[in-house]
């Protein structure tokens, strides 16, 4: 990592500071997200996170969105307008866990949701579907407290796998895939909708089935 890249400009004044800061984030959202899967299972007996992916964006890739956008490649700059450096992915069996997962972030009151986008009701163009949080978390360091924005995307096992072969197409390509390959990506999104309302709709009527033998056992 060529931190050189960023220029000291504001509060947060190195590298390792930032990275300090945001690894303590994704460590919150992440025990956060932790208990509230075990608490699931506890209640309901089941868990709707299958495991948790967490990353710190590179200063390389940094330093290419700020230039993109039109802003100098400073250490404030990074913090202000860059709202992906600490990323969360939080993958689940089924699409109905996506929302149920949405709602327990929001509700916890030390999380502020700034921003939601919704790829699985409104899809990009490619097929690509994740539902994406951004959030802001207090880290309490020595002195004061900083708050901290996390990019949190949740999506099911198979949007994730979806997602990684879109993601290594574009930049094997980068961003120029043949058009017979756009389109077949396209077509895996579909049956990836698809597998995904089967699963569903299967674990309801699994569901379904207990609770009637519950019912006779009583």
């Amino acid at each position: 990592m060529d931190t050189r890249l960023l220029e000291r400009d504001g509060d947060i004044d190195s590298w390792k500071e930032v990275l300090l800061i945001y690894n303590s984030a994704l460590k919150q959202i992440s025990t956060k997200l932790e208990i509230l899967n075990d608490e699931f299972q506890h209640v309901h007996r089941y868990n709707p996170i299958e495991h948790i992916k967490s990353r710190i964006k590179t200063p390389e890739s940094i330093v290419k969105k700020l230039k993109k956008h039109g802003y100098e490649s400073t250490i404030n700059n990074m913090v202000r307008y860059v709202n992906d450096i600490a990323g969360i992915r939080v993958i689940c069996s089924f699409s109905s866990d996506i929302y149920q997962i949405a709602e327990m972030i929001s509700n916890q009151k030390d999380i502020k949701v700034i921003s939601v986008k919704d790829y699985i009701v409104n899809p990009k163009a490619s097929g690509y579907k994740s539902y994406h949080m951004l959030v802001t978390v207090p880290v309490y360091l020595s002195d004061r407290i900083e708050n901290a924005k996390v990019e949190i995307q949740i999506r099911t096992v198979a949007m994730d796998f979806w997602a990684s072969l879109e993601h290594k197409i574009h930049y094997k390509f980068e961003g120029n895939a043949p058009e017979h390959i756009r389109e077949e990506l396209v077509e895996c999104a579909r049956m990836v909708s698809d597998l995904d309302a089967r699963m569903l709709a299967l674990n309801e009527e699994i569901q379904h089935i207990e609770r009637q033998q519950k019912g006779e056992d009583v």
